[in-house]
């Protein structure tokens, strides 16, 4: 991995994406984000060397580097899934990247099912915590000692100052953020009643299928990390309808403004 970092980091250099003091990794129906950037470069992910290839129809599949809120940041429009076929390490190679690249703090967003009834769709929530259900870690590979500790911390894995930031910036400006625990599952399915029942019980308050991967790295690498969900529909296992893909974006669209004004507020004061 070592030889793969350096020639993916070597190649973004020579494309202009120099020294980032911030990473952004934007989830589904998040990517406008990028609209507030003033832009150096970007690249599609295909053009870079032992990058993964999006394949999720809702993420652009662009590397972005430009000025946002007055800092040089890193901009990952789009990410991958394990539902996409790739592994762990995969999924989680482009925070690897960013590390390396120069980047001091990791911000992420998801779009995620609230599991908490006392939530509403079209809110949102600061991760404070999370339980993985993905049936494996990005730790889990020969060599990860050269990276950083194989037996990774995590009693604290999202960082407190940069989530009471967030949450004093959303107070100020009147946005309703919830805090709580994500359940990352598999996916791409949709869980049963019954598994939404279990989430309940365990202490989940919204699931989703990314994000914890990305955030056990950061940890592995001692990179800061914290990160927004948008909850885009109310996982009641008695009430539940069909899933509305269509709908689910649209309400990732409506939230996104408030999710940008988060992040933007935020970075001009990290």
């Amino acid at each position: 991995m070592i030889k793969m970092l350096e020639e993916t980091v070597s190649y973004l250099e020579n494309k202009g994406f120099l020294k980032p003091e911030i990473g952004i990794i934007l989830g589904t129906g998040l990517g406008k984000l990028v609209d507030e950037i003033d832009i150096k470069t970007e690249v599609s992910y295909e053009e870079i060397p032992h990058f993964p290839t999006a394949t999720q129809e809702f993420h652009q599949g662009k590397l972005v580097f430009g000025k946002l809120a007055g800092k040089d940041v890193i901009v990952m429009q789009g990410r991958f899934h394990l539902y996409e076929d790739y592994s762990l390490q995969e999924v989680t190679y482009p925070v690897r990247v960013m590390h390396k690249i120069g980047i001091k703090k990791l911000l992420i967003s998801n779009a995620s099912g609230a599991v908490n009834l006392n939530f509403r769709k079209g809110e949102l929530m600061l991760i404070d915590d999370h339980i993985n259900l993905q049936g494996g870690s990005p730790l889990a590979f020969r060599g990860v000692e050269v990276h950083g500790s194989k037996f990774t911390d995590l009693y604290a894995p999202y960082d407190k100052e940069i989530n009471q930031s967030f949450e004093q910036i959303a107070s100020k400006h009147g946005i309703t953020l919830h805090k709580g625990v994500y359940a990352a599952v598999f996916g791409p399915h949709l869980e049963t009643r019954a598994e939404y029942r279990f989430l309940g019980i365990i202490g989940a308050d919204s699931v989703g299928m990314s994000t914890v991967p990305e955030v056990i790295v950061a940890n592995h690498l001692s990179l800061p990390v914290a990160a927004i969900s948008v909850l885009t529909d109310e996982c009641d296992p008695d009430n539940l309808s069909p899933i509305n893909i269509p709908e689910i974006i649209e309400l990732a669209g409506k939230a996104e403004p408030k999710m940008i004004l988060l992040f933007k507020e935020l970075i001009k004061t990290l």
